[in-house]
């Protein structure tokens, strides 16, 4: 497989804007000269414990651990290897790539691709000048106008229009040089059955461009023009460059807004999405239909951590959601559900062009959990008049309370739920998974399950992944050294490793920052433990953010005093003689101690 040079490697991580690039996934607030911080993009939670630093192009968080340069944010939040990131950054930051030398196979099947995108795109584009400037297409416009979207919006999502005769692109790519078998292989073109000859798939149709996580057109989705007409929308089929299971409608112009507002809303149509986008919901992306597949549910999870569905509200879409509540919970962790409650009969583009904006969004700001949702379809299609009726509820309320913990929430649903099956929520939750355990439990005399997630360790102070417990002041220490350089170079080459760091690492990491304090990542392999720490030491925490001379005299103060602590134990126990001399060292090393906290209170005073 082609490799890209080092070259261009470097030419991309010097041209990335590490500011831009993770801000399309967090908001950053600056909180040092190189130093921002935000709430993780890679775990829940509402205190910012993620930096990054705009310099090194490092970030790391203190909660989850995660940390990395822009090759890996990348591969990361969009699930790509390191050639995709690399490929990602290049075409957003503009730089060309050159490649390594590489097999002629490798490189005839590379150009080939390359040339069925480039077509793809050359034919995205006369769609969209055949939309706006053909006389042909004034029923399609009417169409679009009549479903409320504007000219702009349409031109975002480049939607276009296929001309109704036979071999318009047919003739047009051929003009540019493509051969028929480029046309078939990228969906553009089919055989006749009974002639053989090829002629466009496309023809007098709305054309909808399915793109990429990066905005390359893959395929079309053609609405045909006339309700009487079946199938009323065309892919295009599986190929090399499409695969329809991958594809959400969207996700290019809707991944910065997914980010920042921490949800994507997913539905079903082209003109759905193309609605939304237009009155401000730009985190909305389409299905294509509604069978959710493992694939986009995967799409969906490096959008945002949470979905909420705007399927039409018949009961193929609440069929979809099912679907896709089973796909979302056997991911890791699993993706959040919700429901907007789109009213009977309607979808999105229609609410859109009936009420305007603030219906929908008021929808999507009210969208319910995916399990009250599914307790609230159960029981509101359920037959309650008879006994099996309900016994066949009570399954369908086991495999969705069942798994819940304790929480308000799950009390409420059962509590509903009882009342409509005319029950108490005690003998309900008797019925129920959790309640079964619970008495067969008791019976046997088993001591309770702890609490917390099956299989999962007690939560705890993890700290960084290659500092042990007992090192926090090395760890201050070398953090400072970063934070005030000048004050750090003198500090490290005066340091003794052997006798004032108490570990292999962390002897290893100041020896490292003696030669690269101003660039800590600097000269370390992708697989080397001490990567993640200097990444960390670069982005800084907030002690690190508030360094001053004091403080980093008290860090300083402290190695000196616990080795000398150190050396009294150990002539101590080895009866080796006067320790006065280290005692003396240590109470001066105190006194110094406490003018510096003294110096450094005062200065927060």
């Amino acid at each position: 497989m082609a490799r890209y040079t080092a070259d261009s490697r470097d030419r991309v991580r010097d041209a990335v804007d590490m500011v831009d690039l993770v801000s399309s996934r967090t908001e950053l607030r600056r909180a040092g000269p190189n130093r921002l911080t935000g709430l993780c993009p890679f775990h829940e939670e509402r205190t910012p414990s993620f930096g990054i630093n705009p310099v090194e192009k490092v970030y790391h968080c203190f909660g989850c651990q995660a940390s990395g340069d822009a090759f890996t944010f990348v591969m990361e939040t969009e699930g790509v290897d390191f050639k995709g990131s690399l490929e990602v950054l290049a075409d957003r930051y503009k730089v060309a790539l050159e490649l390594e030398q590489e097999d002629p196979r490798d490189a005839e099947t590379r150009q080939r691709r390359e040339r069925l995108l480039e077509l793809l795109e050359r034919t995205a584009t006369f769609y969209v000048r055949q939309l706006w400037e053909s006389a042909e297409a004034r029923g399609a416009r009417e169409y679009l106008a009549q479903r409320g979207l504007d000219e702009a919006t349409l031109r975002e999502f480049r939607v276009g229009y296929a001309p109704s005769a036979w071999d318009t692109v047919l003739n047009g790519s051929r003009r540019e040089g493509f051969g028929n078998r480029e046309l078939w292989d990228c969906g553009l073109a089919q055989k006749s059955e009974r002639s053989g000859r090829i002629y466009d798939r496309f023809r007098s149709q709305i054309m909808f461009p399915l793109a990429d996580g990066r905005g390359r057109v893959r395929g079309f989705a053609g609405r045909t023009m006339g309700d009487d007409l079946r199938p009323k929308y065309v892919n295009s089929p599986e190929s090399d460059v499409f695969h329809k299971r991958r594809t959400l409608f969207g996700a290019d112009l809707a991944r910065s807004a997914a980010a920042k507002a921490g949800f994507v809303v997913a539905a079903e149509g082209y003109t759905d999405v193309i609605a939304m986008h237009q009155v401000g919901l730009r985190n909305c992306i389409g299905i294509m239909g509604t069978a959710l597949t493992e694939e986009q549910i995967g799409e969906l999870a490096r959008l945002a951590p949470e979905v909420r569905l705007a399927l039409d509200a018949d009961s193929a879409g609440q069929e979809a959601m099912l679907r896709a509540a089973r796909v979302a919970q056997r991911r890791t962790p699993p993706l959040r559900l919700r429901v907007v409650a789109l009213p009977a009969g309607e979808d999105p583009a229609d609410l859109v062009a009936r009420t305007g904006g603030d219906e929908i969004q008021r929808l999507v700001n009210e969208s319910v959990a995916f399990v009250r949702f599914s307790v609230m379809r159960a029981l509101g299609t359920g037959e309650l008049a008879s006994a099996e009726g309900r016994d066949r509820v009570i399954d369908q309320l086991s495999a969705v309370l069942g798994p819940m913990g304790p929480s308000a929430e799950r009390e409420e649903l059962r509590r509903i739920a009882a009342g409509r099956l005319d029950m108490s929520p005690e003998l309900l939750e008797q019925r129920l998974p959790r309640g079964r355990a619970q008495r067969e439990q008791a019976a046997s005399g088993a001591p309770p399950a702890a609490a917390g997630s099956p299989g999962k360790p007690p939560s705890g102070d993890s700290g960084s992944a290659a500092l042990g417990r007992r090192e926090p002041t090395e760890r201050s220490f070398l953090a400072l050294c970063v934070e005030l350089p000048e004050l750090g170079a003198k500090a490290l080459a005066e340091l003794d490793l052997d006798a004032d760091l108490t570990s292999a690492f962390t002897r290893r990491a100041a020896s490292h920052l003696r030669e690269h304090l101003a660039a800590p990542s600097a000269g370390l392999a992708d697989d080397d433990p001490l990567l993640a720490f200097m990444r960390e030491l670069a982005v800084g925490d907030e002690r690190s953010a508030r360094a001053t001379p004091a403080t980093f005299e008290i860090e300083r103060l402290q190695l000196t005093l616990a080795r000398l602590d150190r050396e009294i134990a150990a002539a101590r126990a080895a009866e080796s003689g006067d320790v006065s001399d280290l005692a003396r060292r240590r109470s001066e090393a105190r006194e110094r101690l406490a003018g510096a906290l003294a110096q450094a209170m005062d200065g927060d005073a």
